[in-house]
């Protein structure tokens, strides 16, 4: 499956509705969707993005998802049974973050620490240092488990996914998935 640029350009500003269920337990926040994830409906779905792959090898998924051609709904089950949800902190799709202003993720942040209180995870990974110190106001933050908690859920800050940041790998990205999934009890 392909698109042509004309398409995918077609796509921005449309929103892609969360991938929650009834019990979720680790919450993965990405920045904004890309104009594939647009065009698709499903969440980290360039193909190239390490997302899906990085929940596989980290064992929170039992077997890899291709989201590419949209999430099909035996994957959107297996997520949600395994008690994972995706959103996002904007939630207009764009070419890439940067497009993005300080006020749309500062807003963006308001809302998700709204919607946190709606869905009531055990933890939230966000996905993306940078645009978590721009949405939050916290200049310093590093990656990993932060101090604060969001509505009692621990806050981790984990690398993005996207091909854009080169110096991760799929086992990095693993590696850092699978401690927060570890605090939301979903992996040993």
């Amino acid at each position: 499956m392909g698109f042509t640029t004309e398409e995918l350009m077609r796509c921005r500003d449309k929103e892609v509705a969360d991938l929650v269920g009834p019990d979720c337990r680790l919450l993965f926040v990405g920045i904004n969707p890309g104009l594939w994830t647009a065009a698709v409906g499903a969440h980290f779905a360039r193909p190239g993005n390490r997302f899906y792959p990085a929940l596989y090898r980290a064992g929170i998924v039992d077997r890899l998802i291709d989201a590419s051609a949209g999430m099909s709904t035996d994957d959107r089950d297996l997520l949600c049974r395994r008690g994972v949800g995706i959103t996002n902190v904007v939630a207009r799709a764009t070419a890439t973050a940067a497009e993005l202003s300080a006020d749309e993720l500062t807003s963006g942040g308001r809302r998700l620490r709204e919607r946190v209180a709606e869905i009531q995870p055990v933890v939230v990974a966000v996905a993306g240092i940078t645009a978590y110190r721009s949405a939050f106001g916290v200049p310093r933050a590093v990656v990993g488990r932060q101090e604060e908690r969001w509505d009692g859920a621990q806050l981790w800050v984990v690398p993005n996914p996207s091909g854009l940041n080169a110096h991760e790998t799929v086992d990095s990205l693993a590696a850092a998935y699978a401690a927060p999934a570890r605090a939301a009890g979903l992996v040993g």
